[in-house]
């Protein structure tokens, strides 16, 4: 019987203390020279893939060419019968723009600054800076014109062969994936790579809709930015060993066990992000019912003393004092903020602080305090500005497609002040260093020089300008109070 279970466990490779061991180790040596190989040949082909196409495109080979041109013909085509089309397709190949890319890239560097792992940051930094560099000198060398179609829909300059679009999207938002997923749960490692390569392909798919690339460009560049991309991975993996790092995983995000909780938004145990949301959402709601009603009484009297009465005399007065000075110099740089003040810009002024602050705060109360403060702010705008219809000053305007009525309150100067105040406070409450605060205090001049824009292109009167001001302060400070935006271990010594 002993020798039947020597042979059996023999068989089992649980005879010796070592010999499960031994059967692990074996299957772990085979997975990853099966995932190496899987790897190296996947880079080949890649690799192989972008040489042969470059040479066909820098060889002016005929088929390839005709074929190019009657894809462009075919789509562009479409897309210039369907003027709502190719609004959408300009939208989504703005998340493509060189622009967006440096943008998200630099957040994700600050992020991982922020907490502690510079490493990754200089990874981030490297893969995107490298990858826009790489498509710029392959663009000079294969010297490909831009497609010519019969009714052009979209133009830009420059060389055609790798699409920048393409690449640069692949790089940039591959880098998140790889830096930011690993770590996450399965469900959200799918989503959220699902959700990246879609946006890959269709910035893609827009660039030859829109009549600027060729299908071969968008593959080239889709080729040479995921080789890129493994390159890099590969060199950081090596230089992570090379450093004595010996328990991070072959991708960027794969850390250290002791990296991991820096890596993650929030941890994974944490105090609950509202204790009480029916209640907040309670008070919420009753607060801005009331404060509605205020604007709009506020609004309905300046509207009806303007119109009937010179009690508000000066309120036009201003504004048209401000019009008869108007000079080309001023006008392009005070016009710097009317671009600020926009709806764009504060969503993604908004995104980038938010994102930053989870990564200081380790919570999501500040994602919480900023969508309440300015999904409210813009819904009491909408509103009040429906019911007041106050009509705009007569005078020229800047911007001649806003329209005629609407002009209480402004909602530019609302959306600032909700959203730099906001920021401020976030500032303010979380550090007590007097650089940073300083940043913080001087933020608050954004809405004023957004004001002071308004004003001067003739959009909105000062009381238009008062009453965002107060709609906007208000409301920031009742979405400070009810959701409690800083944490206990994220306030600075003295605002405990």
């Amino acid at each position: 019987m002993s020798v039947d279970r020597q042979e059996s466990d023999a068989a089992t490779g649980i005879d010796s203390p070592g010999g499960l061991t031994d059967t692990g180790e074996h299957a772990a040596t085979e997975r990853f020279v099966i995932h190496s190989a899987a790897a190296l040949l996947g880079a080949v082909a890649v690799g192989l893939g972008f040489g042969v196409l470059t040479a066909l495109v820098r060889g002016r080979w005929e088929p390839l060419q005709a074929a190019d041109q009657a894809v462009s013909d075919s789509v562009v085509a479409v897309v210039a019968e369907n003027p709502m089309l190719k609004q959408i397709l300009t939208v989504v190949t703005g998340f493509g723009a060189t622009a967006m890319l440096i943008s998200v890239l630099t957040v994700g560097a600050l992020w991982l600054v922020l907490r502690g792992l510079p490493r990754l940051a200089v990874y981030v930094i490297l893969t995107g800076a490298g990858g826009l560099i790489l498509n710029a000198v392959v663009k000079q060398l294969v010297e490909r014109l831009r497609p010519v179609v019969e009714t052009p829909v979209h133009s830009v300059a420059g060389w055609s062969f790798p699409s920048g679009h393409a690449m640069s999207s692949l790089v940039c938002y591959g880098v998140v994936v790889l830096v930011f997923v690993p770590i996450q749960r399965a469900g959200v490692r799918r989503a959220v790579t699902s959700v990246a390569v879609v946006l890959v392909t269709v910035i893609g798919l827009s660039r030859i809709a829109l009549g600027v690339h060729y299908l071969t460009d968008v593959l080239a560049g889709w080729l040479l930015g995921a080789l890129w991309l493994m390159l890099t991975a590969v060199a950081f993996d090596r230089w992570r060993r090379d450093s004595g790092i010996e328990d991070a995983g072959p991708l960027p995000g794969d850390v250290a066990p002791d990296s991991a909780a820096d890596l993650r938004p929030v941890p994974v145990r944490h105090a609950p992000t509202m204790p009480h949301p029916w209640r907040g959402a309670g008070e919420l709601a009753v607060a801005w019912v009331l404060l509605v009603g205020v604007l709009l009484g506020i609004g309905l009297a300046v509207r009806e003393l303007a119109a009937n009465t010179s009690v508000l005399h000066w309120d036009h007065r201003v504004v048209a004092m401000l019009a008869e000075h108007r000079n080309a110099t001023f006008t392009s740089l005070i016009g710097v903020f009317g671009e600020i003040g926009n709806t764009v810009a504060i969503i993604a002024v908004a995104v980038i602080v938010v994102v930053l602050a989870v990564a200081v705060l380790r919570s999501w109360r500040p994602v919480v305090f900023l969508g309440v403060a300015l999904l409210g702010e813009i819904t009491a705008f909408l509103t009040i500005a429906a019911i007041v219809d106050r009509d705009r000053p007569r005078v020229a305007h800047l911007n001649p497609d806003l329209p005629p009525t609407a002009s209480f309150p402004s909602g530019h100067v609302a959306a600032s002040v909700t959203l730099y105040a906001g920021t401020a406070a976030l500032v303010w409450a979380t550090t007590r260093r007097w650089q940073f605060r300083f940043l913080a205090a001087a933020a608050l001049l954004i809405p004023v020089l957004v004001g002071i824009q308004r004003l001067y292109a003739g959009a909105h009167h000062p009381t238009d300008v008062m009453g965002a001001v107060l709609l906007a302060s208000v409301w920031t400070a009742v979405a400070w109070w009810v959701v409690d935006p800083v944490p206990e271990s994220g306030r600075s010594p003295e605002t405990r």
